[in-house]
C-alpha cells in the first residue's frame, strides 16, 4: 500500500522560506504523478503543483513564480520549495500520489504565514 508521508511545514514570516519534502513508499514511485494541494480553514482543497515523470510540471498560476516542484526518483521524495511567502499561502498542504485514476494522500504539515 502506498504511504506518504510529507515534513517541513512551520511557521514562517512572510518573505520566508520553506521545502516542503514528501517520502512515498509501497511502491515504485518513478511510475506515480506526484502532486501538492493546500487547504485553508472553511476553503476546498485546492491543486498547488504537480510533476509527472519525465518531469513535466503544473502549478496554480498563484504560486507560479514562487513555488517549485521536483522530484528525486532516486529518494523515494517529491519537494515543494516555497519562497516569498505570503499571508493567504497559509494552509494544511498534502502530498498526492496518483496512478491509473488512483489518488493516494499524505496527512498533510501545516504551514503558516505569520508576523
Amino acid at each position: 500500500q502506498v504511504q506518504l508521508v510529507e515534513s517541513g511545514g512551520g511557521l514562517v514570516q512572510p518573505g520566508g522560506s520553506l521545502r516542503l519534502s514528501c517520502a512515498f513508499s509501497g511502491g515504485i514511485f518513478s511510475t506515480y504523478a506526484m502532486g501538492w494541494y493546500r487547504q485553508a480553514p472553511g476553503k476546498q482543497r485546492d491543486m498547488v503543483a504537480a510533476i509527472t515523470n519525465p518531469a513535466s510540471t503544473n502549478y496554480l498560476d498563484l504560486v507560479k513564480d514562487r513555488f517549485t516542484i521536483s522530484r528525486d526518483n532516486a529518494k523515494n521524495t517529491v519537494y515543494l520549495q516555497m519562497n516569498s511567502l505570503k499571508s493567504e499561502d497559509t494552509a494544511v498542504y498534502y502530498c498526492r500520489a496518483r496512478k491509473f485514476g488512483v489518488d493516494y494522500w499524505g496527512q498533510g504539515t501545516q504551514v503558516t504565514v505569520s508576523s
